[in-house]
């Protein structure tokens, strides 16, 4: 946006800023300004001249430019030169000094001013946008800070859950033969619940879980816990669901339980299948169905082991509000309503 254009040459390629313009611009309440085919600026309007505290003349030409802030210079030429040799609309966003010495954010629009006699330059307003940046920089930085305590609280959570697993191996060792089936089960269960907390944490976004992506990877790593081979999960179904960390949590807890009793009422020869289903239409509420089942009777698994699962399950659900109905059998499977507090969903 060179010096004003003289009056003589008007009506020689470039275009006259009119009075009956200069009023409707004054009158705007947005900062407005008009620039000929050249990029130079041929006016502000009364509100850009309010921000800035410079007059017009100041303005003019290149003039607006010495209000950049240094570190926009560079970049908001560059896009509006790409503009102007393309001649098409551009948006940008870049600090100008006020003039009270402080930069602020400014969203710019800019449009060609084109007719059938030809180019004549642009048209441009700006909107001060301080307060929505300001307010994105602390989202960003809180989003930072709950990604850095979830992780700390994961590392301590995974300590802990290691010292666990050793004191359940030591008792169960140490414990009565016929209660020694009992303990193993024990163990086996939180190693499942350190696997949740290791797939959370490895979550892209802790603070934002992908529901498709981190069921997809706790299902591949369930099925080499325990019974490696003899285990398979599918995850099927329309969309997925972006949830918080409690909610991703209680459902890896109760996906594992499901896993977990399939493996507990079945042999070691036996292969367990776990098909989950989830419904996330855009829109709408997100919903999972989980259903299990064996090639073999039931009666073929562990009777020292107590069945808690259906008990588990609902305390789980509990934990994060979450509907739940059905015993997780492929003839009457586990039915999970989410609840509507969801981050969003994709197609």
């Amino acid at each position: 946006m060179a010096a004003e254009t003289p009056a003589s040459e008007i009506g020689q390629g470039r275009f006259e800023v009119g009075d009956a313009f200069r009023r409707f611009a004054d009158f705007v309440p947005l900062m407005m300004w008009r620039a000929d085919p050249e990029g130079h600026a041929v006016h502000h309007n009364d509100c850009w001249l309010e921000f800035t505290g410079r007059s017009a003349e100041e303005e003019i030409g290149d003039g607006w430019r010495r209000g950049l802030h240094p570190d926009d210079f560079t970049r908001h030429a560059a896009l509006v030169g790409e503009a102007y040799a393309a001649r098409r609309p551009f948006t940008v966003e870049f600090r100008l000094r006020r003039h009270d010495g402080a930069y602020r954010w400014l969203l710019e629009t800019g449009r060609p001013l084109e007719d059938d006699a030809g180019f004549h330059g642009y048209l441009g307003s700006c909107f001060d946008i301080t307060d929505r940046k300001h307010a994105e920089e602390h989202i960003e930085r809180a989003l930072a800070e709950k990604e850095a305590l979830l992780a700390e609280v994961y590392h301590r959570v995974r300590n802990n859950l290691q010292v666990m697993v050793s004191l359940i191996g030591l008792y169960g060792r140490a414990a009565p033969e016929p209660c020694r089936g009992s303990f193993e089960a024990l163990g086996q269960r939180v190693r499942a619940i350190a696997l949740v907390q290791q797939h959370l944490h490895e979550a892209p976004h802790i603070a934002s879980i992908d529901l498709r992506e981190y069921l997809h990877r706790l299902a591949s790593g369930l099925g080499q816990l325990r019974r490696a081979g003899r285990i398979g999960v599918t995850v099927d179904g329309s969309g997925t669901g972006y949830v918080e960390p409690r909610t991703a949590n209680a459902l890896g807890m109760i996906v594992a339980e499901v896993v977990a009793e399939c493996l507990d009422a079945t042999a070691e020869t036996v292969a367990c299948t776990i098909a989950i289903t989830i419904d996330a239409a855009a829109g709408g509420p997100v919903s999972l169905s989980i259903a299990s089942g064996a090639g073999e009777a039931a009666e073929a698994g562990r009777p020292d082991v107590p069945k808690l699962g259906p008990r588990l399950i609902a305390a789980y659900a509990a934990q994060a509000e979450i509907a739940v109905r059905g015993s997780a059998s492929m003839s009457d499977p586990l039915e999970l309503q989410l609840p509507e507090t969801r981050l969003g969903t994709a197609s």
